[in-house]
């Protein structure tokens, strides 16, 4: 039990001898405040804990409007989010909880995460997974993007996530001369995909997902929307799974 100074204990004497209603610190005197702050810095030199507590109850309470803020953007956005008509779609198209991803090939973050959304999908068998294409960290980004979203309207979505998984991987400048390279590996005619990386409909895809972005407050990558909740940063294979368990609970 925390321990109560003596000039704590006198200034409770003071205040409980009249009614509760009368405490009125505005009106105290100089030296009613001077005491009555001298009393609370005593009790809490003494008692530091009682500053983490306060602390740690702040952080909940931050933590869970957090959470209910995000769950309404969720609820808000949700036809965008999960049905856009345009997004590669993965995993199971019919299954039970749904993953969407805001990643960029370039992002470190995204590349750890790549291998432990692989598994959570394959082991789960249930998840279906959307790919939201987010290029925000520069040129190389936005023109990976563009080669994926191009890929994946001319060649289909096997083809896309072939391109997908080799983007995400892909060590070195993600240039002209690379992604032709890469084009040429996966089997099909870079001429048709390097043309449509620039044409209007690649453009307005990126365009809409950062605007998406933007009403979600989307900033960084990866972001995750897991069913209803969001997971703004890099989360292990384990809590996620923890995440999706708790949806279907």
């Amino acid at each position: 039990m925390p321990r109560l100074s003596l000039a704590t204990l006198a200034l409770a004497a003071t205040l409980a001898a009249g009614p509760a209603a009368a405490f009125d610190p505005a009106a105290m005197t100089e030296t009613e405040r001077a005491a009555f702050g001298a009393a609370i810095r005593t009790y809490l030199l003494e008692n530091p804990e009682v500053l983490v507590e306060a602390i740690n109850v702040l952080d909940a309470r931050q933590a869970a409007l957090a959470a209910a803020t995000d769950q309404q953007l969720v609820a808000t956005y949700a036809e965008a989010l999960f049905n856009d008509g345009y997004s590669w779609v993965g995993g199971n198209p019919d299954g039970d909880v749904t993953v969407v991803e805001f990643m960029d090939y370039r992002c470190t973050y995204c590349r750890q995460a790549h291998p432990e959304v692989e598994e959570l999908i394959k082991s789960d068998g249930n998840i279906r997974f959307i790919v939201k294409e987010f290029p925000i960290l520069g040129p190389d980004s936005d023109l990976s993007s563009r080669f994926a979203i191009a890929m994946l309207q001319i060649s289909g979505d096997a083809v896309y996530k072939q391109a997908h998984d080799r983007l995400i991987t892909l060590r070195g400048s993600a240039n002209v001369e690379t992604l032709t390279r890469l084009a040429q590996d996966l089997g099909q005619d870079p001429a048709p995909i390097m043309a449509r990386m620039n044409d209007a409909s690649v453009t307005a895809i990126i365009d809409a997902n950062h605007a998406l972005a933007q009403r979600m407050q989307i900033s960084g990558t990866p972001t995750f929307v897991i069913g209803n909740e969001m997971l703004r940063g890099y989360l292990a294979l384990a809590g996620m799974r923890r995440i999706v368990a708790g949806e279907r609970g």
